[in-house]
């Protein structure tokens, strides 16, 4: 049996935050305002696993009023959505995911994030593909008040389990 999920995030630039996406630390004069690392890229990916599995979304389980998720990196919070989405029998086969953002560029960092989530969700990261794109100046991602992400996850039931 095949699950697909889909996920969405946004969140606002600000200053005196790091970037995050993808796990990674990219240099950038603004970061995105949230209350774990406010990685769009994986919160989007999170959305899509859970949502894939039946297992409701991102909120649910690692909700933003929890002071010990304070500053908690989502690549962490990754691996624990993989756990739960393999204790409940399924596999990973892969995750399509589209950052949306203005700048800056990300195409010098696509690698090294799909290999950041590749290793959190225990795949090869062929199975992981990440591309981004900008709106043309259009909406809060095009005057660069924000960034946003999509993700879609298709998931299966592992083999133990069939």
């Amino acid at each position: 049996m095949i699950r697909i999920g889909f996920g969405y995030d946004a969140h606002r630039l600000v200053a005196g935050r790091d970037l995050i996406l993808g796990g990674v630390n990219i240099p950038y004069d603004l970061g995105l305002q949230g209350h774990s690392d406010a990685d769009v890229l994986i919160h989007a990916a999170c959305d899509a696993l859970l949502g894939a599995a039946g297992l409701g979304d991102l909120g649910k389980h690692f909700p933003d009023t929890d002071p010990e998720l304070e500053g908690f990196s989502s690549l962490l919070i990754l691996k624990k959505v993989a756990s739960m989405v393999r204790h409940e029998g399924f596999e990973v086969q892969n995750l399509d995911s589209t950052v949306v953002a203005e700048a800056p560029k990300l195409a010098p960092y696509i690698e090294e994030m799909t290999v950041a989530i590749a290793d959190a969700l225990e795949i090869n990261p062929g199975q992981v593909s990440i591309k981004a794109t900008t709106t043309e100046g259009m909406g809060f991602t095009g005057r660069g008040e924000g960034m946003a992400a999509y993700a879609v996850a298709v998931l299966r039931v592992g083999q133990d389990a069939e």
